[in-house]
Protein backbone atom coordinates (compact mmCIF):
# COMPACT_ATOMS: atom_id res chain seq x y z
CA UNK A 1 0.00 0.00 0.00
CA UNK A 2 1.55 2.75 -0.72
CA UNK A 3 1.64 5.54 1.50
CA UNK A 4 -0.75 9.00 2.32
CA UNK A 5 1.91 11.17 0.97
CA UNK A 6 2.31 9.52 -2.18
CA UNK A 7 -1.26 9.39 -2.25
CA UNK A 8 -1.83 12.79 -2.30
CA UNK A 9 1.26 13.63 -4.61
CA UNK A 10 -1.00 11.19 -6.86
CA UNK A 11 -4.18 13.13 -6.69
CA UNK A 12 -2.47 16.35 -7.08
CA UNK A 13 -0.77 15.09 -10.58
CA UNK A 14 -4.32 14.21 -11.57
CA UNK A 15 -5.66 18.01 -10.86
CA UNK A 16 -2.69 19.74 -12.38
CA UNK A 17 -3.05 17.06 -15.71
CA UNK A 18 -6.80 17.58 -16.04
CA UNK A 19 -6.48 21.68 -15.50
CA UNK A 20 -3.62 21.52 -18.36
CA UNK A 21 -6.28 19.54 -20.44
CA UNK A 22 -9.17 21.61 -19.13
CA UNK A 23 -6.99 24.58 -20.55
CA UNK A 24 -6.04 22.77 -24.49
CA UNK A 25 -9.96 22.20 -24.89
CA UNK A 26 -10.91 26.09 -23.43
CA UNK A 27 -11.79 27.12 -27.43
CA UNK A 28 -13.50 23.95 -28.25
CA UNK A 29 -15.75 24.18 -24.66
CA UNK A 30 -16.31 28.30 -25.13
CA UNK A 31 -17.72 27.62 -28.35
CA UNK A 32 -20.05 24.93 -26.84
CA UNK A 33 -21.03 27.24 -24.13
CA UNK A 34 -20.45 30.84 -24.53
CA UNK A 35 -19.84 32.26 -21.41
CA UNK A 36 -19.75 36.86 -21.38
CA UNK A 37 -16.23 37.65 -21.00
CA UNK A 38 -17.12 41.70 -20.50
CA UNK A 39 -18.29 42.76 -16.72
CA UNK A 40 -22.92 43.14 -17.05
CA UNK A 41 -24.13 46.07 -18.95
CA UNK A 42 -23.58 49.64 -17.43
CA UNK A 43 -21.09 48.51 -14.72
CA UNK A 44 -17.26 49.48 -15.79
CA UNK A 45 -14.34 48.16 -13.66
CA UNK A 46 -12.66 51.85 -12.82
CA UNK A 47 -16.16 53.51 -12.04
CA UNK A 48 -15.81 55.69 -8.88
CA UNK A 49 -20.31 55.59 -8.78
CA UNK A 50 -20.59 51.62 -7.89
CA UNK A 51 -23.59 51.27 -6.34
CA UNK A 52 -23.25 50.65 -2.55
CA UNK A 53 -24.50 47.13 -1.20
CA UNK A 54 -24.78 46.84 2.60
CA UNK A 55 -23.75 42.67 3.33
CA UNK A 56 -25.86 41.69 6.36
CA UNK A 57 -25.13 38.31 7.75
CA UNK A 58 -27.97 37.07 9.58
CA UNK A 59 -25.17 33.30 9.73
CA UNK A 60 -26.35 30.25 8.28
CA UNK A 61 -24.93 27.17 5.68
CA UNK A 62 -23.32 30.00 3.68
CA UNK A 63 -20.66 31.13 6.71
CA UNK A 64 -20.21 27.04 7.74
CA UNK A 65 -16.98 25.89 7.04
CA UNK A 66 -15.59 22.32 7.89
CA UNK A 67 -11.88 20.94 7.55
CA UNK A 68 -12.20 18.37 4.80
CA UNK A 69 -13.98 19.50 0.98
CA UNK A 70 -16.13 16.82 0.74
CA UNK A 71 -17.85 17.10 4.31
CA UNK A 72 -20.88 19.00 3.12
CA UNK A 73 -23.68 17.80 5.37
CA UNK A 74 -21.66 17.95 9.02
CA UNK A 75 -19.93 21.32 9.15
CA UNK A 76 -19.87 23.93 11.52
CA UNK A 77 -17.28 26.28 13.39
CA UNK A 78 -15.41 28.72 12.49
CA UNK A 79 -18.02 30.22 10.93
CA UNK A 80 -17.19 32.57 8.46
CA UNK A 81 -17.68 37.01 8.82
CA UNK A 82 -18.86 38.66 5.92
CA UNK A 83 -15.84 40.28 5.67
CA UNK A 84 -14.03 36.85 5.17
CA UNK A 85 -16.81 36.98 2.29
CA UNK A 86 -15.74 40.05 0.68
CA UNK A 87 -12.08 39.22 1.57
CA UNK A 88 -12.81 35.51 -0.44
CA UNK A 89 -14.70 37.46 -3.24
CA UNK A 90 -12.59 40.18 -4.74
CA UNK A 91 -14.63 39.85 -7.93
CA UNK A 92 -17.45 41.89 -5.67
CA UNK A 93 -15.65 45.16 -6.36
CA UNK A 94 -16.83 44.88 -9.91
CA UNK A 95 -20.36 45.38 -9.42
CA UNK A 96 -20.48 46.94 -6.13
CA UNK A 97 -19.57 48.73 -3.06
CA UNK A 98 -20.20 46.12 -0.39
CA UNK A 99 -19.65 47.07 3.31
CA UNK A 100 -20.40 44.37 6.00
CA UNK A 101 -22.29 43.78 8.61
CA UNK A 102 -22.55 41.37 11.64
CA UNK A 103 -26.22 40.94 13.14
CA UNK A 104 -25.95 37.14 13.85
CA UNK A 105 -27.62 36.35 16.95
CA UNK A 106 -24.68 35.73 19.53
CA UNK A 107 -23.44 32.11 20.08
CA UNK A 108 -25.44 30.24 22.33
CA UNK A 109 -28.74 32.66 22.51
CA UNK A 110 -31.64 31.26 23.71
CA UNK A 111 -34.27 34.06 22.81
CA UNK A 112 -37.36 34.32 20.62
CA UNK A 113 -36.75 33.93 16.92
CA UNK A 114 -39.33 37.16 16.47
CA UNK A 115 -37.62 39.23 18.99
CA UNK A 116 -34.34 38.71 16.51
CA UNK A 117 -36.72 39.18 13.60
CA UNK A 118 -38.22 42.34 14.70
CA UNK A 119 -34.49 43.73 15.09
CA UNK A 120 -33.13 43.31 11.77
CA UNK A 121 -36.67 44.51 10.74
CA UNK A 122 -35.96 48.07 12.59
CA UNK A 123 -32.43 47.83 11.00
CA UNK A 124 -33.19 47.29 7.25
CA UNK A 125 -35.58 50.69 8.04
CA UNK A 126 -32.45 52.55 9.47
CA UNK A 127 -30.97 51.63 6.04
CA UNK A 128 -34.09 52.25 3.99
CA UNK A 129 -33.31 56.00 4.41
CA UNK A 130 -29.43 56.36 4.51
CA UNK A 131 -28.55 57.74 1.08
CA UNK A 132 -25.19 56.11 1.27
CA UNK A 133 -27.02 52.88 0.92
CA UNK A 134 -28.23 51.80 -2.21
CA UNK A 135 -29.30 47.73 -2.08
CA UNK A 136 -28.64 45.25 0.88
CA UNK A 137 -28.23 41.78 0.67
CA UNK A 138 -29.04 39.23 3.94
CA UNK A 139 -27.58 36.15 4.19
CA UNK A 140 -29.47 33.63 6.52
CA UNK A 141 -29.46 29.93 6.95
CA UNK A 142 -32.08 28.27 4.51
CA UNK A 143 -34.24 25.98 6.76
CA UNK A 144 -36.53 29.39 7.60
CA UNK A 145 -35.30 32.05 5.33
CA UNK A 146 -38.21 32.02 3.49
CA UNK A 147 -40.71 32.62 6.06
CA UNK A 148 -37.96 35.85 7.47
CA UNK A 149 -37.41 37.37 4.25
CA UNK A 150 -41.50 37.11 3.70
CA UNK A 151 -41.49 38.51 7.49
CA UNK A 152 -39.41 41.74 6.48
CA UNK A 153 -41.20 41.72 3.29
CA UNK A 154 -44.43 42.59 5.24
CA UNK A 155 -42.89 44.92 7.71
CA UNK A 156 -40.09 47.21 6.45
CA UNK A 157 -41.07 50.03 4.77
CA UNK A 158 -38.34 50.14 1.63
CA UNK A 159 -37.96 50.42 -2.15
CA UNK A 160 -34.21 49.96 -2.52
CA UNK A 161 -33.16 46.03 -3.22
CA UNK A 162 -32.84 44.03 -0.58
CA UNK A 163 -32.16 40.26 -1.26
CA UNK A 164 -31.97 36.97 1.20
CA UNK A 165 -29.20 34.67 0.38
CA UNK A 166 -27.58 31.48 1.82
CA UNK A 167 -26.24 28.27 0.78
CA UNK A 168 -27.08 24.51 1.40
CA UNK A 169 -23.10 23.32 1.12
CA UNK A 170 -20.54 25.31 3.59
CA UNK A 171 -18.10 27.79 1.78
CA UNK A 172 -15.75 25.02 2.30
CA UNK A 173 -17.55 22.41 0.26
CA UNK A 174 -16.63 20.65 -2.69
CA UNK A 175 -18.50 22.72 -5.73
CA UNK A 176 -19.77 24.78 -2.70
CA UNK A 177 -22.81 27.11 -4.22
CA UNK A 178 -22.48 30.20 -1.48
CA UNK A 179 -19.88 32.18 -3.59
CA UNK A 180 -21.56 32.38 -6.83
CA UNK A 181 -24.90 32.84 -4.60
CA UNK A 182 -23.45 35.71 -2.54
CA UNK A 183 -21.88 37.12 -6.04
CA UNK A 184 -25.37 37.07 -7.83
CA UNK A 185 -27.22 38.23 -4.96
CA UNK A 186 -25.21 41.57 -4.74
CA UNK A 187 -25.58 42.05 -8.61
CA UNK A 188 -29.42 41.51 -8.22
CA UNK A 189 -28.97 44.51 -5.06
CA UNK A 190 -26.83 47.00 -7.51
CA UNK A 191 -29.94 46.48 -10.22
CA UNK A 192 -32.12 49.40 -10.59
CA UNK A 193 -34.73 46.84 -11.87
CA UNK A 194 -34.66 45.14 -8.45
CA UNK A 195 -35.68 48.29 -6.80
CA UNK A 196 -39.78 48.59 -5.98
CA UNK A 197 -40.34 44.63 -6.22
CA UNK A 198 -40.17 44.10 -2.15
CA UNK A 199 -37.71 41.77 -0.62
CA UNK A 200 -36.12 39.21 -2.89
CA UNK A 201 -34.66 35.53 -2.70
CA UNK A 202 -31.65 35.08 -4.74
CA UNK A 203 -29.79 31.53 -5.40
CA UNK A 204 -29.03 29.10 -7.42
CA UNK A 205 -29.11 32.02 -10.39
CA UNK A 206 -32.77 32.89 -9.85
CA UNK A 207 -34.64 35.12 -8.26
CA UNK A 208 -38.00 34.74 -6.48
CA UNK A 209 -40.43 36.62 -4.53
CA UNK A 210 -39.90 36.59 -0.69
CA UNK A 211 -44.23 36.11 -0.60
CA UNK A 212 -43.52 32.80 -2.85
CA UNK A 213 -40.77 31.13 -2.66
CA UNK A 214 -40.12 28.20 -0.58
CA UNK A 215 -37.52 25.30 0.51
CA UNK A 216 -38.41 22.04 -1.31
CA UNK A 217 -35.63 19.88 -0.80
CA UNK A 218 -33.37 18.99 2.11
CA UNK A 219 -29.93 19.23 0.47
CA UNK A 220 -30.24 19.98 -3.19
CA UNK A 221 -28.59 23.34 -4.74
CA UNK A 222 -32.31 24.03 -6.78
CA UNK A 223 -34.50 23.51 -3.46
CA UNK A 224 -35.95 27.45 -3.82
CA UNK A 225 -39.06 27.23 -5.54
CA UNK A 226 -42.07 29.49 -6.45
CA UNK A 227 -44.06 26.04 -6.66
CA UNK A 228 -47.22 27.87 -8.13
CA UNK A 229 -45.89 31.70 -9.30
CA UNK A 230 -42.27 30.77 -10.81
CA UNK A 231 -39.07 33.09 -9.99
CA UNK A 232 -39.41 36.65 -10.99
CA UNK A 233 -36.12 36.01 -13.01
CA UNK A 234 -32.86 35.12 -13.24
CA UNK A 235 -29.31 36.36 -12.19
CA UNK A 236 -27.08 35.33 -15.22
CA UNK A 237 -23.38 35.72 -16.16
CA UNK A 238 -24.59 38.84 -19.18
CA UNK A 239 -26.87 40.26 -16.38
CA UNK A 240 -30.05 40.50 -14.13
CA UNK A 241 -33.08 39.98 -15.77
CA UNK A 242 -36.22 40.65 -14.48
CA UNK A 243 -39.56 38.88 -16.73
CA UNK A 244 -42.48 39.52 -13.92
CA UNK A 245 -43.09 41.28 -10.57
CA UNK A 246 -45.09 40.89 -7.52
CA UNK A 247 -48.79 42.02 -7.37
CA UNK A 248 -49.67 41.67 -3.83
CA UNK A 249 -48.92 44.27 -1.27
CA UNK A 250 -45.31 45.03 0.09
CA UNK A 251 -42.76 46.70 1.75
CA UNK A 252 -43.85 50.35 1.13
CA UNK A 253 -47.29 49.56 0.50
CA UNK A 254 -47.94 47.34 3.96
CA UNK A 255 -50.21 48.51 6.68
CA UNK A 256 -47.75 46.15 8.78
CA UNK A 257 -44.74 48.58 9.12
CA UNK A 258 -42.30 48.21 11.93
CA UNK A 259 -42.50 51.09 13.45
CA UNK A 260 -46.58 50.54 14.31
CA UNK A 261 -45.54 46.80 15.88
CA UNK A 262 -45.88 45.73 19.48
CA UNK A 263 -42.53 44.64 21.19
CA UNK A 264 -43.95 41.03 20.68
CA UNK A 265 -46.77 39.41 18.33
CA UNK A 266 -50.15 37.88 19.27
CA UNK A 267 -49.93 33.99 19.63
CA UNK A 268 -50.59 31.94 16.44
CA UNK A 269 -50.09 28.21 16.31
CA UNK A 270 -49.89 25.85 13.18
CA UNK A 271 -51.31 22.56 12.94
CA UNK A 272 -51.23 19.83 10.37
CA UNK A 273 -54.18 18.11 9.38
CA UNK A 274 -54.36 14.18 8.82
CA UNK A 275 -56.89 11.34 9.20
CA UNK A 276 -58.14 10.96 12.85
CA UNK A 277 -56.00 14.13 13.69
CA UNK A 278 -57.50 14.38 17.90
CA UNK A 279 -59.65 17.63 18.06
CA UNK A 280 -57.46 17.85 21.55
CA UNK A 281 -54.68 18.84 19.41
CA UNK A 282 -56.51 22.64 18.52
CA UNK A 283 -58.24 22.63 22.64
CA UNK A 284 -54.95 22.03 24.10
CA UNK A 285 -53.12 25.69 21.67
CA UNK A 286 -56.55 27.12 22.94
CA UNK A 287 -55.39 26.10 26.26
CA UNK A 288 -52.41 27.89 25.91
CA UNK A 289 -53.16 31.08 24.69
CA UNK A 290 -53.20 30.92 20.81
CA UNK A 291 -54.98 33.66 19.30
CA UNK A 292 -55.49 32.16 16.29
CA UNK A 293 -54.89 28.74 14.63
CA UNK A 294 -53.59 27.75 10.72
CA UNK A 295 -54.55 24.46 10.09
CA UNK A 296 -52.34 23.01 7.17
CA UNK A 297 -55.44 20.82 5.84
CA UNK A 298 -56.13 17.67 3.44
CA UNK A 299 -56.75 18.41 0.04
CA UNK A 300 -57.79 21.52 -0.62
CA UNK A 301 -57.58 23.08 2.82
CA UNK A 302 -60.70 20.68 4.28
CA UNK A 303 -59.95 20.79 8.09
CA UNK A 304 -60.99 16.67 8.41
CA UNK A 305 -61.15 15.61 12.10
CA UNK A 306 -60.31 18.68 13.56
CA UNK A 307 -63.77 20.29 12.43
CA UNK A 308 -66.12 20.09 16.16
CA UNK A 309 -62.67 21.60 17.64
CA UNK A 310 -62.15 24.35 15.60
CA UNK A 311 -66.01 25.52 16.17
CA UNK A 312 -65.41 25.30 19.86
CA UNK A 313 -62.21 27.15 19.43
CA UNK A 314 -63.62 30.03 17.48
CA UNK A 315 -66.52 30.05 19.95
CA UNK A 316 -63.63 31.35 22.55
CA UNK A 317 -62.53 34.23 19.66
CA UNK A 318 -59.65 31.83 17.93
CA UNK A 319 -58.65 33.15 14.37
CA UNK A 320 -58.36 29.68 11.98
CA UNK A 321 -56.82 29.97 8.93
CA UNK A 322 -56.80 26.92 6.63
CA UNK A 323 -54.05 26.18 4.32
CA UNK A 324 -52.87 23.24 1.91
CA UNK A 325 -51.09 20.58 2.70
CA UNK A 326 -50.69 19.66 -1.20
CA UNK A 327 -47.90 22.81 -1.27
CA UNK A 328 -49.44 24.23 -4.24
CA UNK A 329 -52.94 25.71 -5.27
CA UNK A 330 -54.86 28.38 -3.35
CA UNK A 331 -57.21 27.49 -0.43
CA UNK A 332 -60.59 28.89 -1.80
CA UNK A 333 -63.72 30.73 -0.53
CA UNK A 334 -66.03 28.34 -0.83
CA UNK A 335 -69.52 28.44 0.68
CA UNK A 336 -68.70 25.84 3.00
CA UNK A 337 -65.75 27.29 4.44
CA UNK A 338 -67.59 30.86 4.60
CA UNK A 339 -70.24 28.97 6.83
CA UNK A 340 -67.63 27.77 8.53
CA UNK A 341 -65.81 30.82 9.58
CA UNK A 342 -62.87 29.38 8.45
CA UNK A 343 -60.69 32.24 6.19
CA UNK A 344 -58.96 30.85 3.21
CA UNK A 345 -54.83 31.03 3.33
CA UNK A 346 -54.96 31.20 -0.02
CA UNK A 347 -51.44 29.61 -1.77
CA UNK A 348 -48.96 30.66 1.42
CA UNK A 349 -47.93 27.87 3.18
CA UNK A 350 -48.78 27.42 6.83
CA UNK A 351 -45.20 29.25 7.96
CA UNK A 352 -46.37 31.98 6.35
CA UNK A 353 -49.88 32.39 6.76
CA UNK A 354 -49.09 31.95 10.71
CA UNK A 355 -47.04 35.76 10.16
CA UNK A 356 -49.31 37.21 8.18
CA UNK A 357 -52.28 36.14 10.82
CA UNK A 358 -49.89 37.39 13.37
CA UNK A 359 -49.84 40.62 11.95
CA UNK A 360 -53.38 40.90 10.97
CA UNK A 361 -53.96 40.68 15.09
CA UNK A 362 -51.67 43.53 15.83
CA UNK A 363 -54.60 45.06 13.68
CA UNK A 364 -57.89 43.67 14.59
CA UNK A 365 -59.87 40.36 15.58
CA UNK A 366 -62.89 41.21 12.92
CA UNK A 367 -62.68 37.88 10.32
CA UNK A 368 -63.94 39.65 7.33
CA UNK A 369 -61.07 42.38 7.71
CA UNK A 370 -58.63 39.27 7.98
CA UNK A 371 -59.53 37.88 4.74
CA UNK A 372 -59.29 40.73 3.46
CA UNK A 373 -55.60 40.89 4.67
CA UNK A 374 -54.70 37.51 3.28
CA UNK A 375 -56.61 38.35 -0.30
CA UNK A 376 -54.11 41.67 -0.64
CA UNK A 377 -50.92 40.01 0.77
Amino acid sequence: MPGMSSLRFAAQLVIVSSLALAAAAWPVAARAQEIPDRLPPGIDAQSEDLPHVRLISLGGTISGTATERLNITNYGAPRLSPEDWIAALPELALVAEVTPEDLREPEGASGSAIVHWLKVARRLQELAADDDVDGIVVTHGTNVMAEVAYFMNLTVAIEKPVVFVGAQRPWTGLSGDGPLNLYNAVRVAASADAAGKGVLHAMNQSVHSARDVTKTSAYRVQTFQSVDLGMLGVADPDRVKFFTEPTRRHTTHSEFNIATLPAMLPPVEMLYAYSDAPGYLVDSLVEHGARGIVIDGVGAGSLGSFADAVKAAQAKGVIVVATARTHGGRVQDTPRRREAGVIPGDNLPPEKAKILLQLALTRTVDGDAIERIFNEY
